[in-house]
């Protein structure tokens, strides 16, 4: 349970790091506004004609006697956005990491340097183009995975009692994993860690991930939040990539203080 509380301290050590770095935290927030405006369009034009859509998906209820029809279809209205809502929290920090691959590489390589007792930040040596292709590539595939997990968890809400109560708990948790690996995705690619182990690593301190994703997770549902959080959240997951890989870390508000070894435990679980 130590490491819910380390997790959750490495996303507020992030936040207080963009918060020092004002020009980082501004070039950061772009990517964000730009994906925002393109979500909030979907989930508007959703709003606007989901309940067409769902009555155009269900006619087998027309034959139904009122008011059965209504409420059939006004609940499958509310779960279908429900579904979107998860999806688009899920999605959101992929599709922002995707957008504004060169501003969030620099600002987790910047962070490097910071904590860095040498001064020095690992680089992946790929060109951009590359650097692009793999991010898009391991990012769809995260995405595929977390559909398949917001499927399943849609699926489960129909269960009386436990799909209002446990199900909810455990969407915050699985999103919050997946939120991870996308932020510790900047650091590790650049160290040329693949997808494979990244998950391997991640599985193998759940507890940490969990301390630090599903917090972020139930703050990226509040409007407009996950903009002014995704930069501290990349530089606290570039913090928390050190900790996985047991590299040094220098303690310190200005990175002047002393310097902290942390040791890689290994990873457990499937990939």
């Amino acid at each position: 349970m130590r490491d819910l509380g380390t997790g959750f301290r490495y996303l507020l050590k992030g936040q207080r790091w963009v918060a020092r770095h004002g020009r980082s935290y501004g070039f950061g927030l772009l990517p964000g506004l730009i994906t925002l405006v393109l979500y909030a369009a979907v989930l508007v034009a959703l709003g606007l004609w989901g309940e067409d859509a769902v009555t155009w998906a269900t006619p087998f209820a027309d034959g139904w006697s009122s008011p059965w029809p209504g409420i059939f279809r006004g609940f499958l209205t509310v779960m279908l956005f429900a579904l979107a809502l998860l999806l688009a929290v899920v999605t959101f920090t992929a599709v922002t990491l995707l957008i504004g691959q060169p501003f969030y590489e620099n600002l987790s390589e910047k962070v490097d340097r910071d904590v860095s007792p040498d001064g020095h930040a690992p680089e992946s040596g790929l060109p951009l183009w590359r650097e692009l292709w793999i991010s898009a590539r391991d990012s769809l595939r995260i995405v595929v995975r977390a559909a398949l997990w917001g499927v399943l968890l849609f699926a489960c809400g129909f269960i009386p009692v436990v799909g209002q109560t446990a199900v909810p708990v455990i969407g915050f948790f699985v999103t919050g994993f997946f939120l991870t690996e996308e932020l510790t995705a900047v650091a590790l690619q650049r160290r040329g860690v693949e997808l494979r182990t990244r998950l391997a690593l991640l599985r193998g301190r759940r507890t940490l991930v969990w301390g630090f994703g599903t917090p972020l997770a139930v703050s990226f549902l509040v409007p407009f939040v996950a903009v002014f959080l995704m930069p501290g959240a990349v530089a606290g997951a570039t913090l928390m990539a050190r900790e996985l890989l047991g590299e040094e870390i220098r303690e310190g508000d200005e990175g002047g203080g002393q310097t902290v070894k942390t040791l890689p435990q290994p990873p457990s679980g499937s990939s």
